[in-house]
């Protein structure tokens, strides 16, 4: 049901859409009806434009990422948990071009937070989650080493290793903490949905939005650019996913 589930959200996301307009304008030019095929091909265009453009693309992501505000000053907390992101294993690589730049991100938020706990004498726990999909390790392992890399001691760190979405890290999250408080760390834009989904199970979270990407620039090429059409993606990728867990009763 995951792997199908993410088969299907694949082609409701910007790019698909976009292709998928053009290759319908490409059908009517076959089939000689020259007014849909030029229809088609002004949407297809006029679509890439919108997508690519900076402004939109901040006006899609922004209210998601600015939902919950950042956690600058750490809470007095038992339990930080950095929720997984994406990793793929390769020994000829160091373990921080091993894990990738989402799941760092997220990682350094959550020691942020572990680092001040411990200056203040605190017994933290730092726990990561992830499972490993197609690689041989979980990503829960891969952020162990990565933080352990970066000073975190072992014995601090809980690992979840099956937790293949949001919901499943809420479920196993629940057993550990019970109804202790937990500093939650995601990316900002998939915090709002994270949130409900925890609240669900019934934990007490305090959001750590980090990765926050949904910012402007007067820099020449960042008015069209790839990196405005990922912006896009995120925020469709996140509106579905509220979507699917609102219809499932997740949220």
């Amino acid at each position: 049901m995951f792997v199908i589930k993410k088969i299907i959200s694949a082609f409701f996301l910007p790019i698909p859409i976009g292709l998928f307009l053009l290759i319908l304008s490409l059908f009517f030019l076959l089939k000689n009806s020259y007014k849909k095929a030029k229809l088609f091909l002004v949407f297809s265009f006029v679509w890439f434009v919108l997508i690519s453009n900076q402004i939109v693309s901040n006006a899609l992501l922004s209210p998601l990422e600015n939902y919950y505000p950042a956690l600058i000053d750490t809470p007095k907390v038992n339990y930080i948990l950095v929720l997984g992101n994406a990793h793929k294993s390769d020994e000829n690589l160091a373990i921080s071009s091993q894990v990738k730049e989402t799941a760092i991100n997220r990682l350094v938020d959550g020691i942020r937070h572990y680092n001040n706990l411990k200056n203040e004498q605190y017994a933290v726990k730092l726990i990561v989650s992830g499972y490993s999909f197609d690689d041989i390790n979980s990503h829960a392992q891969m952020q162990k080493k990565l933080a352990i890399s970066l000073g975190v001691d072992e014995n601090d760190i809980i690992t979840l290793d099956t937790p293949k979405d949001t919901k499943e890290e809420a479920i196993e999250t629940k057993k550990i903490v019970e109804d202790e408080e937990v500093i939650l760390v995601t990316s900002a834009s998939h915090m709002k949905r994270a949130v409900l989904l925890f609240e669900k199970e019934g934990l007490t979270v305090l959001p750590s939005p980090t990765q926050h990407k949904g910012y402007s620039t007067i820099y020449p090429t960042s008015f069209f650019d790839a990196n405005n059409i990922k912006k896009v993606e995120l925020a469709f990728h996140e509106y579905l996913g509220i979507l699917y867990s609102y219809l499932k009763g997740d949220i």
